[in-house]
C-alpha cells in the first residue's frame, strides 16, 4: 500500500513563495516507471496538473505554471517537494501529491490534500 502525505503552510501572503512536501511510504520515488505529481483544485474548479518528477529525477511542468514552479526531491527521505513562487489569491487551492503512470491528474495513489490559502 502506497501512502502519500502532504505537509506545508496553510496560509501564504501574496507575492510570497511557499513549499509543500510530499512524504511517500510503501513505495520508492526512485522507481522509474512512475510520475510523482502535484495537482491542485481551486475552489469551484477542476483538478489542475502542476508538474511532476519521475524516478529518474526528470521534471515536467505545466506550461502555464512553469515559470513559477519547481519540483525537487530528497531520495534519502523518500520525499518530493513543490515550490510555487510569486503567488496570488488565484493560487488558493487544495494541493495534492499523487502517483501516476504519466504526467497529469490521473493517479492510482494520492494524498488527502492540503488547503493553501493566499491572502494578506
Amino acid at each position: 500500500q502506497v501512502r502519500l502525505q502532504e505537509s506545508g503552510p496553510g496560509l501564504v501572503q501574496p507575492s510570497q513563495t511557499f513549499s509543500l512536501t510530499c512524504t511517500v511510504s510503501g513505495g520508492s520515488i526512485t522507481t522509474n516507471y512512475y510520475y510523482w505529481n502535484w495537482i491542485r483544485q481551486p475552489p469551484g474548479k477542476e483538478l489542475e496538473w502542476m508538474g511532476g518528477i519521475r524516478g529518474s529525477g526528470s521534471t515536467y511542468y505545466s506550461p502555464s505554471l512553469k515559470s513559477r514552479t519547481s519540483i525537487s526531491r530528497d531520495t534519502s527521505k523518500n520525499q518530493f517537494t513543490l515550490q510555487l513562487r510569486s503567488v496570488t489569491p488565484e493560487d488558493t487551492a487544495v494541493y495534492f501529491c499523487t502517483r501516476g503512470s504519466r504526467a497529469g491528474t490521473e493517479h492510482d495513489y494520492g494524498g488527502q490534500g492540503i488547503q493553501v490559502t493566499v491572502s494578506s
